[in-house]
């Protein structure tokens, strides 16, 4: 695994980054997810939206284009992949503030987002640097504001399970495993964050790809039913 700057790139190393948007579109249906995503997000005119864990772009450039009146942000520790999604907003006519720095301290005031969003980021931390993201997207969302989460998730079964570790072999099991065992929520809620929820779940080539919520403050907790299953 490649840590030579301190983060763990895209695929797992800094060789590799050319290849993510190729890999992770054939290998997790993107498209769907993505789209799922910011459906469940339910984004409004003038609010502001921050993806953290960006990589190159997609999921940040998508949530411009369906509301060009948000006003956007996007965080990331990689200026390779920096640089790709920069590219790619330029060539999409999107108007995002990128902005280099670490999920575990985010360069953003307390209460400033409506909305957080992340994919494809969590597994990338180890147990502690998962819970100072979760503390950091806690403070710089406003009450009430949401977190939208699309990660790898609990697995479904012997074979999900068995086809997840590919991704354990690249990725690494210390920060994968968290994943994999469905502790996300309990990360979640354990910063403070409410109504916590797995919302859905998606069979991939590589095992589960659940999608979280979860909000900040203000109503009361809510009885979560099970996860849906995504359908093709």
């Amino acid at each position: 695994m490649d840590r030579t700057k301190g983060f763990t790139p895209a695929l797992g190393f800094h060789a590799l980054t050319p290849l993510y948007d190729r890999v992770v579109a054939l290998t997790t249906r993107e498209r769907t997810i993505k789209r799922a995503l910011l459906d469940q997000a339910a984004i409004e005119p003038g609010q502001q939206v921050l993806d953290v864990g960006c990589g190159t772009g997609t999921l940040v450039i998508a949530a411009q284009r369906r509301h060009p009146g948000v006003q956007v942000s996007a965080l990331d520790a990689d200026p390779a992949v920096l640089a790709i999604a920069a590219r790619k907003a330029r060539h999409a006519g999107a108007d995002i503030a990128f902005d280099l720095g670490r999920s575990s301290a985010l360069p953003y005031a307390d209460g400033r987002f409506d909305r957080v969003l992340s994919s494809h980021f969590f597994h990338h931390l180890p147990w502690g640097d998962k819970l100072l993201t979760a503390q950091q997207m806690h403070r710089v969302l406003r009450t009430g504001g949401e977190l939208h989460v699309a990660d790898w998730g609990r697995a479904g079964g012997p074979a999900s399970r068995a086809a997840f570790l590919a991704v354990q072999l690249l990725d690494g099991f210390d920060t994968t495993s968290d994943n994999v065992a469905g502790l996300l929520p309990v990360l979640f809620g354990s910063v403070g964050f409410r109504q916590v929820e797995e919302t859905r779940r998606f069979a991939t080539a590589f095992g589960i790809i659940s999608l979280y919520r979860a909000v900040k403050g203000g109503a009361a907790p809510r009885r979560a039913g099970p996860a849906r299953q995504g359908l093709p």
